[in-house]
């Protein structure tokens, strides 16, 4: 199983990359890279992009972390994500799935990562977390749904038009904080 973090947006409502954005807890970055491992993923892969080098410097020395550079992340999200699955398909051996989540979600706790990858996960797994119904991450993409996904993204638009159509199951994280995405500054964030 491998984690899959995207950071590679600008982030311009924010202001800064969010991958640089850090708070009381620490860098988002570091936060996020740390998350996967932690649930049970054996290695993250961290795809950056906008100011990718500071990003890196950020992430935490554990040589299960991995950056990818995902080159044109500034045409959306569905580049980071390409970008993302197509280094988890490079690696040897290669895992059954990918774990998503996204570096903006400074609140997500463990627990929701592990309630997605409780129960068999294999290549045929698609998962998504649910917070009071509504859809968010993180997301168990299984590799047999890679290459249609990757034949549908295009843009912004990430992988949600796909798991609504291929019926993935949802998993209830009400309260786990994966629906907390910011976008905005706020008191609680501050640039790296």
């Amino acid at each position: 199983m491998v984690g899959l973090v995207l950071a590679a947006g600008a982030g311009r409502r924010m202001g800064c990359p969010k991958a640089l954005v850090a708070d009381d807890g620490g860098p988002w970055l570091a936060r996020a890279a740390l998350l996967p491992l932690s649930a049970g993923c054996a290695r993250v892969l961290a795809v950056l992009g906008a100011a990718a080098e500071e990003a890196r410097q950020l992430l935490p020395a554990d040589p299960r972390i991995v950056p990818v550079v995902a080159p044109a992340w500034a045409s959306g999200m569905a580049a980071s994500l390409r970008a993302g699955i197509e280094a988890a398909a490079a690696l040897g051996p290669r895992p059954d799935a990918v774990l998503v989540t996204l570096v903006d979600l400074p609140s997500l706790q463990d627990e929701a990562l592990r309630k997605v990858l409780a129960g068999p996960v294999g290549p045929g797994s698609l998962r998504r977390a649910e917070y009071g119904g509504r859809p968010g991450h993180p997301v168990l993409i299984g590799r047999d749904h890679w290459a249609p996904l990757l034949a549908e993204l295009a843009g912004d638009r990430g992988a949600g038009p796909y798991l609504a159509a291929h019926g993935a199951e949802a998993v209830d994280c009400t309260g786990l904080g994966g629906d907390l995405d910011i976008d905005l500054p706020g008191p609680q964030t501050s640039p790296g």
